[in-house]
């Protein structure tokens, strides 16, 4: 995005190749992906919505099957099986940091828009961010500043993959990730139902959070390098930047979500 704006563009992922680090063999089915590392994998358990299949890890005391115990108090079928770590290297690719836990699980399912607002809190709608691993730190960002949801257009939006996963730190298990077909009409969407949506973009005003006197916003970041297209610029209530009084003029676009979200939340922060 631009002005807060600047991130490597990313490459596409496809629905059918929902793997997580491009390994020999870990490649997943339709519909399913695998997950690995200790927070995602633990949180994912922890998620009564998440259907899963295997679960593999490298040590019979490794901290992740504690929560597993817990998903087999809860009724649910946990069986896991020790592999070896050779075994998980080889499935999940050599740059994946697994740390010896590995989940082949289900896409999680899909909340409408409609659903995701009966939650409290602010709203992030990103135009076209395909960067999974910059998803999954908005994810994360979200989860933290007590986001409602994340609004994506379905076809420019990277796919649930451990990728994305590991970054999120087992917040994709907790902040619904709602897909839209048209990102024009989410927003109209979003404004219909109370939200004042603000486009964080060069060219506006600097983003207060204190002046939006109790109203729900909903922030909308545009894609790497390229910041919100034209049609999503033009459907926001109001365009606003974030105060950056150094010599730098661009952040990442997952930087400036945290940012904007830390100063919409900020003004109901307890006094000292």
């Amino acid at each position: 995005m631009q002005n807060p704006r600047k991130a490597a563009r990313p490459a596409r992922r496809s629905r059918s190749s929902a793997h997580g680090g491009g390994g020999r063999d870990g490649t997943a089915p339709a519909g399913k992906c695998w997950l690995f590392g200790t927070h995602a994998v633990a949180a994912a358990l922890a998620n009564p919505r998440r259907v899963y299949e295997r679960l593999l890890v490298t040590e019979a005391e490794h901290p992740v099957l504690e929560e597993a115990a817990r998903a087999g108090g809860r009724g649910l079928q946990v069986n896991p099986e020790l592999v070896q770590r050779a075994r998980l290297d080889d499935l999940l690719g050599p740059e994946a940091v697994h740390q010896g836990v590995a989940m082949l699980a289900q896409i999680l399912p899909s909340l409408s828009l409609e659903e995701a607002l009966e939650r409290p809190g602010p709203v992030l709608v990103l135009d076209q961010v395909t960067d999974p691993r910059n998803v999954g730190a908005i994810l994360r960002s979200a989860a933290a500043f007590g986001a409602a949801c994340i609004v994506v257009q379905d076809r420019n939006a990277p796919e649930e993959t451990a990728v994305l996963a590991k970054a999120a730190s087992g917040a994709l298990e907790t902040v619904p990730f709602v897909r839209e077909v048209n990102l024009s009409r989410a927003i109209e969407m979003l404004q219909k139902a109370g939200c004042w949506t603000v486009g964080l973009d060069a060219g506006g005003t600097i983003l207060n959070g204190a002046g939006f006197d109790g109203r729900r916003v909903a922030l909308v970041l545009g894609a790497e390098g390229r910041g919100l297209r034209r049609l999503t610029r033009e459907s926001c209530d109001e365009i606003a930047g974030l105060y950056m009084p150094g010599e730098m003029e661009s952040l990442n676009v997952s930087v400036a979500a945290a940012l904007g979200l830390y100063e919409l939340v900020r003004r109901g922060m307890p006094a000292a």
